[in-house]
């Protein structure tokens, strides 16, 4: 964003959809697929594999543990941004915790990792709102065997920057944005931005001249340029060329903004595993069913 006067090119919408309906991940999570790594599509939202949207629901209390037993990963890292609600992770490093509304985990499966989510025990002992994203970002053929890792972002460690004239704020979870660098640590350039703009403003967003742009908006109603009206759960895809997006807020407007320097390589995925080719895939196949992943600790492993 830039408070001259230069115009800067906009970039053109490519595509817009609305989301199909929820199915549940595990018990704990009734997601809206808003893209996955297949299909129309996939190299203009390099370099973004895949995003779930848990859209805001309720869950009432329990007992029982809701949500994904261990599973395994290689070739991508996962973004689970929290809302509402809280989500529990544990995985085959060691690393784990417990994030909440605001948080970020930001985990590298690289050559390979087992994890786990699940609710909170407390979140599911009180119930309540419920609301989460969870973004998958391919990695370079060069890092795709990098060892796994595991980063835990709090809200704190998230920066605001305010946007100009009072239209809102932008979270900076990864990237830079208006001169603020966000905390997460990428392999490739990259900006994951959790936008808020009040009712009734307008904005120009920049981005830069080469990334792929992607919206998928929370709540709210976004309109872009004299291009499309927005609104839960939809998803738009803008074009590589141009530096900018025009969007003016009708309600608070809540979105995710992902943008990315494109991976120009081959995306071959099976289930838990994206690799660039078919062999390394039958590789992953076999590296996980001979135990080379490793396992969740027995005394971080969820009951």
């Amino acid at each position: 964003m830039n408070g001259t006067a230069t115009v800067l090119a906009r970039k053109s919408l490519l595509s817009s959809r609305r989301a199909p309906g929820r199915h549940w991940v595990g018990d704990g999570f009734p997601v809206h697929s808003l893209f996955g790594y297949s299909g129309a599509g996939v190299a203009e939202r390099s370099p973004f594999l895949l995003l779930d949207y848990a859209a805001p629901t309720t869950f009432g209390p329990t007992t029982q543990r809701r949500g994904v037993g261990s599973h395994p990963h290689r070739g991508f890292e996962t973004v689970t941004i929290v809302f509402d609600g809280e989500v529990e992770h544990r995985d085959s490093t060691g690393a784990g915790g417990v994030i909440g509304p605001g948080d970020v985990q930001w985990m590298t499966a690289g050559a390979g990792i087992i994890h786990e989510e699940f609710h909170s025990a407390d979140y599911a002992k009180r119930g309540g709102a419920f609301e989460m994203m969870q973004l998958w970002v391919n990695l370079p053929a060069r890092h795709k065997m990098t060892p796994a890792h595991y980063q835990a972002i709090t809200d704190a460690e998230i920066p605001r920057v305010a946007l100009p004239q009072g239209a809102g704020q932008a979270r900076v979870i990864a990237g830079e944005f208006m001169g603020t660098r966000g905390p997460a640590h990428t392999f490739s350039p990259m900006n994951v931005l959790d936008l808020q703009i009040n009712d009734g403003h307008r904005v120009e967003i920049e981005q830069p001249e080469g990334w792929s742009t992607l919206l998928a908006i929370r709540a709210g109603t976004a309109r872009i340029g004299d291009e499309a009206e927005l609104h839960p759960t939809d998803l738009a895809t803008f074009s590589t060329q141009g530096r900018s997006i025009a969007i003016e807020a009708q309600g608070e407007l809540e979105l995710l903004l992902m943008a990315g320097q494109p991976i120009d390589e081959p995306v071959v995925g099976y289930g838990p595993f994206v690799m660039n080719s078919r062999q390394q895939i039958e590789q992953a196949i076999i590296d996980f069913n001979s135990g080379r992943f490793g396992g969740i600790p027995s005394s971080q492993s969820s009951q």
